[in-house]
């Protein structure tokens, strides 16, 4: 399980467009899906962090921490920009961070109200995707029209990427990313 610093460290351009677009409107803001106790999904908002030390989020008391507590799997997704479709999306694990002196300059870095009952966890990266729409790719040579262009890393050590090839027409894989013309959504 990679750290958001690990995955950064190899794909510093894919981790940039991620961050753009988890953070296009100043703090972080996405939608976190957890695993329910029944096995199905829940989805909330959120506002992750994103420093130079990892991939974070203050989760307050409710059923998505307790799912996290429970099952630490999770997906994140940006929110939709207003000018395109483009999107960006991660999952792995999280795990709750318990050394007090990150929670604090992380907790001061990011203004989390100290009043609050929030646990800060760190969320690790398994599975990373942008995915970027025409407007941003006119002129790319070889790109159909109309269709996106997916870029997706897998972490080599994640439990299920050897396992769980991508179902994505017209793969080419560059270092442990691909790079996909288009996708059959």
């Amino acid at each position: 399980m990679a750290s958001w610093s690990e995955f950064a460290a190899d794909e510093p351009r894919l981790a940039d467009g991620i961050r753009v677009l988890l953070q296009q409107y100043g703090p972080g803001f996405g939608y976190l899906a957890t695993v329910r106790a029944d096995g199905g999904p829940r989805v909330h908002p959120v506002s992750p962090v994103i420093t130079d030390e990892g991939l974070f989020c203050f989760i307050i008391d409710s059923p998505k921490r307790r799912d996290l507590e429970r099952d630490g799997r999770y997906a994140l997704h940006s929110f939709p920009p207003e000018e395109s479709d483009d999107e960006a999306y991660v999952a792995g694990r999280a795990r709750p961070v318990t050394d007090p002196a990150r929670v604090a300059r992380l907790a001061q870095g990011a203004r989390a109200e100290p009043q609050v009952d929030w646990q800060l966890f760190e969320f690790t990266v398994d599975v990373a995707m942008l995915t970027r729409r025409e407007q941003h790719l006119a002129g790319v040579p070889g790109l159909a029209p109309g269709r996106p262009a997916v870029r997706v890393w897998l972490d080599p050590h994640a439990p299920s990427a050897a396992a769980a090839p991508l179902a994505v027409p017209q793969a080419r894989a560059t270092r442990l990313s691909r790079d996909v013309q288009y996708t059959a959504a």
